[in-house]
């Protein structure tokens, strides 16, 4: 397989129910099988706009574009064993009405990702084996499992604090944690810019959508 095919199924694809409101973000392989199975269809947005396509269509204008050379930097292809299609950046389900999660899970991956995996004590970034969390306020002093007490930490920070508040131990905290109020994965896709039409489906309700 080669790097650009294995990039293309390694995207993502943002799916929205019925009523255009998103409410769950797949892979490729999965946002292609409900393509085929008729379940969805495909929403491409261009310039403010958005057209509707189902996979025979979408299949169409993706051999139109690698035949004229009109791919895009931001694409991401997938080869079949008889032609190139584009990697859709969004579905919509053809028969689902169900509204979207509000609420933000609390796990350790939407932690990491709500700290872009910097450590709140000493402010510098490592990668998510040489991170733990920490309660700012320990348990044992009655401190909480839950969003504003949660932070990432190194190693070494974490051992120096200790079962101690920031303050006891002559800490500070690089930033105060706060409850997200959009998923903090979402909001990692958003800043690359292959992720951008998202936003044209992504509102302040609906910001709490999963990642799977």
């Amino acid at each position: 397989m080669s790097n650009a095919q294995a990039s293309g199924l390694n995207a993502s694809v943002l799916v929205l129910n019925r009523q255009y409101m998103a409410v769950h973000v797949v892979g490729v392989r999965r946002a292609f099988g409900l393509l085929l199975n008729q379940l969805a269809e495909v929403i491409h947005v261009e310039d403010g706009q958005y057209g509707n396509y189902d996979f025979h269509s979408w299949r169409e204008i993706s051999e139109l574009k690698a035949e004229f050379k009109e791919k895009e930097p931001d694409q991401d292809w997938v080869q079949s064993v008889n032609f190139e299609v584009c990697v859709p950046r969004v579905v919509r389900l053809l028969y689902y009405d169900r509204q979207p999660k509000q609420r933000v899970r609390l796990n350790r991956r939407n932690i990491f990702a709500r700290d872009a995996n910097r450590c709140q004590y000493c402010g510098k970034r490592f990668t998510t084996s040489e991170l733990s969390l920490d309660h700012v306020v320990p348990s044992c002093l009655g401190g909480e499992t839950t969003w504003e007490n949660l932070v990432c930490a190194c190693v070494k920070c974490n051992v120096r604090k200790g079962g101690r508040t920031p303050k006891q131990a002559g800490m500070k905290l690089f930033c105060k944690p706060v409850r997200p109020k959009r998923s903090p994965l979402l909001t990692v896709k958003l800043g690359n810019p292959k992720y951008a039409s998202w936003k044209t489906f992504l509102d302040a309700a609906y910001w709490s959508v999963d990642l799977k």
